[in-house]
């Protein structure tokens, strides 16, 4: 078994070294270390983090070559924006980023995310040299733990239902403090009626001396 795994090892580097051979722009991305290497045929050589995909979102190994490439792109399947994409495989690319903060760990649905500016530069590059002199070859696997990190650190989806949560308990406090308001209010006494029929109520004795009515009649004096 572990001659069989050293003859595809042999071969993935015969593959990757003959493309790289014929490349004008050589990308190595290495998923373990988080780290790209850029090389170009007129010298130019960039080293740049990257954020691969996180666990159950694995980022493919091989040896490719772009497939397309779309300066502006966002990806309805998981709501983010692409910008500088190159395409090597499918729906799988290399493009910018604005999670800046998870580059150098897994955080991916399985593309290789960059710097904003390292994505324009590498979508330059590729532009500049064309698609079929670009090789794109990538190894190796993140580790679990990195990958388990990117994933509790949240996402798009987890910040939309904490959000609905927040906004859900704001509303059903604010309803609460209404009945509460109005429970208050019915047991609160009406104080203008009552001064009105603390007024209207006779302070003296109709019997006390010098006192009569208003209303007393003809024997009124």
């Amino acid at each position: 078994m572990r001659r069989v795994f050293g003859i595809l090892a042999v071969l993935f580097l015969s593959l990757a070294g003959l493309a790289a051979a014929q490349a004008a722009v050589q990308v190595r991305v290495d998923i373990a270390a988080q780290r790209m290497q850029v090389t170009t045929s007129d010298g130019e050589v960039h080293n740049w983090v990257i954020s691969s995909g996180r666990k159950g979102f694995r980022t493919p190994n091989g040896v490719y070559r772009p497939t397309r490439l779309e300066r502006s792109w966002y990806s309805r399947k998981y709501g983010g924006a692409m910008p500088h994409s190159v395409f090597f495989r499918g729906g799988y690319a290399i493009h910018g980023t604005t999670a800046i903060g998870a580059l150098g760990r897994p955080a991916s649905h399985g593309c290789i995310r960059l710097h904003p500016t390292n994505a324009a530069k590498l979508f330059a590059l590729v532009k500049k040299h064309g698609a079929g002199s670009t090789s794109i070859a990538l190894n190796g696997a993140a580790p679990d733990n990195l990958s388990r990190f990117a994933k509790a650190s949240g996402g798009t989806k987890t910040k939309i239902a904490k959000a609905k949560a927040r906004n859900k308990a704001a509303i059903a406090n604010a309803k609460a403090k209404k009945r509460a308001a109005i429970a208050q209010q019915r047991k609160t006494p009406n104080w203008d009626a009552a001064r009105g029929q603390i007024l209207l109520r006779p302070t003296i004795p109709a019997s006390a001396t010098g006192y009569q009515p208003w209303n007393a009649g003809p024997g009124w004096r």
